[in-house]
């Protein structure tokens, strides 16, 4: 008799959009997207939630319609989280083992792992993953599984990241009054990283640059180790807005431009192309040349790849990277952008799709960089699940058993210090990068459950 099938719901709640998804593994290993639905987010800004009647009325409509094109029914999901009050601190912790002579077993490591979380942070905070970078067993360092060796003394350097405690219950709020339960909140930047990433360019070293709408993510990697990541308060909403105002044309007419005709290199545009933009209200219509357009565009984009290469530089890897530069997210799809960017950092650049752990029939349609950061929920999702040997409530509409209402305490709805930035705030921000607004991140070193894949087998 087969196993049942096991799936997984996930929701990236962004600042343009919100993606509910749902997926399940294959034989092979390889996930397949059942369903996959998207609506405009208008209740986000910059990662954090806003508005939380629209964010809910949002989730609902994307996980109706997901639910509707899988036949899957589900009232749990694993949520992204993201933004610029995310920060991180390292720490180290240990543990004296009674029986030394015995193998060192992963209820131990856990064990070490959940003594991170008791740790003394400020007021307003909480932790939101506690990530081992290597382990020492008694005098033997740089240890990546020491599941299976022996020693007295088992310590581990960390990597603890930290957000909000208001930013994180606005988002399980949201979640809740759509009437699901968070099963996890994961970090954004490794759901993408996950996703788009080869091991390979993991161990040899590589930049993940997420260009999403309010904020740019980054992740530098070497060794199969996070290293470093920092928040850039840019996106693609401001290269839209910057078009805008260029161009003193209406928002949706900038965006249009921008996906349509605009370009990252001024230099190579076309000097006698030009697009004819409809007139506000009767008004005559407004023409643009693809030069300026692309112009704009570039000088935008170079401030944000500037604050990348000032990121790389400040990891102290950036001699190291052989990978170079994966660029994901919308922002990446922008004409011209890998060119600009191998032009800005010297290094090899390629665009990163989420077709490596991917199959099925649905593949081709999810295979989009916007999609990066929904497929990598999905995957944390599974290892989340097989690390903890949990169950997810979710099965096909015709086996589906509602669970019972839980009456649980309401959460005070909390406004997010990063939600309350003023039009002001926001223009400073945008004319130039200041690293003391906002904190630049050394974070999310690793991700313990790859550690404990083979826990039944013995190190080599």
């Amino acid at each position: 008799m087969s196993k049942k099938e096991q799936f997984v719901a996930a929701i990236d709640i962004g600042t343009t959009k919100i993606v509910a998804i749902v997926g399940k593994k294959n034989e092979n290993g390889k996930i397949e997207i059942l369903g996959l639905s998207k609506a405009p987010s208008t209740g986000v800004k910059r990662g954090v939630v806003q508005n939380i009647e629209e964010t809910v009325l949002a989730i609902q409509k994307t996980v109706e319609d997901v639910q509707k094109i899988s036949g899957i029914m589900f009232s749990e999901v694993f949520v992204g989280i993201a933004g610029q009050h995310i920060k991180s601190m390292k720490n180290r912790g240990y543990i004296i083992r009674e029986n030394y002579e015995d193998e060192i077993r992963k209820e131990e490591v856990f064990r070490l792992i959940d003594d991170m979380y008791k740790i003394h942070i400020e007021i307003g905070e909480e932790i939101i993953h506690v990530l081992p970078q290597n382990f020492i067993v008694d005098n033997e360092a740089g240890v990546k599984n020491p599941i299976g060796m022996c020693g007295k003394r088992l310590e581990a350097n960390f990597h603890i990241v930290i957000g909000q405690v208001a930013a994180a219950k606005n988002i399980e709020k949201c979640i809740r009054k759509a009437n699901l339960n968070v099963k996890d909140m994961i970090l954004e930047p490794l759901a993408s990283s996950d996703a788009v990433l080869t091991e390979d360019e993991k161990e040899a070293g590589v930049v993940l640059v997420d260009i999403g709408g309010g904020t740019t993510d980054v992740a530098v990697y070497y060794d199969n180790i996070i290293r470093h990541t920092a928040v850039i308060p840019f996106g693609g909403n401001v290269v839209t807005k910057d078009i805008k105002e260029g161009c003193a044309i209406l928002q949706r007419h900038a965006e249009q431009l921008k996906i349509q005709y605009g370009s990252a290199l001024g230099d190579i545009a076309p000097e006698d192309k030009v697009v004819s933009i409809p007139g506000i209200s009767g008004r005559e219509p407004k023409e643009i040349s693809f030069k300026s357009l692309a112009y704009i565009i570039q000088s935008r984009m170079e401030e944000i790849i500037d604050a990348v290469n000032f990121e790389i530089q400040n990891s102290g890897y950036a001699d190291k990277l052989a990978a170079g530069v994966v660029i994901t997210g919308g922002g990446a799809m922008l004409k011209h952008l890998p060119q600009l960017m191998k032009f800005k950092t010297a290094m090899d650049v390629r665009i990163g799709f989420p077709n490596e752990h991917l199959s099925g029939t649905a593949r081709n349609e999810i295979n989009q960089p916007m999609y990066a950061t929904s497929v990598g929920l999905i995957m944390r999702g599974f290892e989340f699940l097989d690390t903890y040997k949990k169950n997810f409530d979710a099965s096909e509409k015709s086996e589906y058993i509602a669970p019972k209402k839980i009456q649980t305490p309401p959460v005070q709805e909390v406004k997010a210090e990063a939600a309350e930035i003023t039009e002001q705030e926001e223009e400073d921000v945008n004319d130039s990068y200041n690293e003391d607004k906002i904190p630049t991140i050394e974070k999310i070193k690793g991700y313990f459950s790859r550690m404990f894949e083979v826990e039944d087998q013995p190190i080599k």
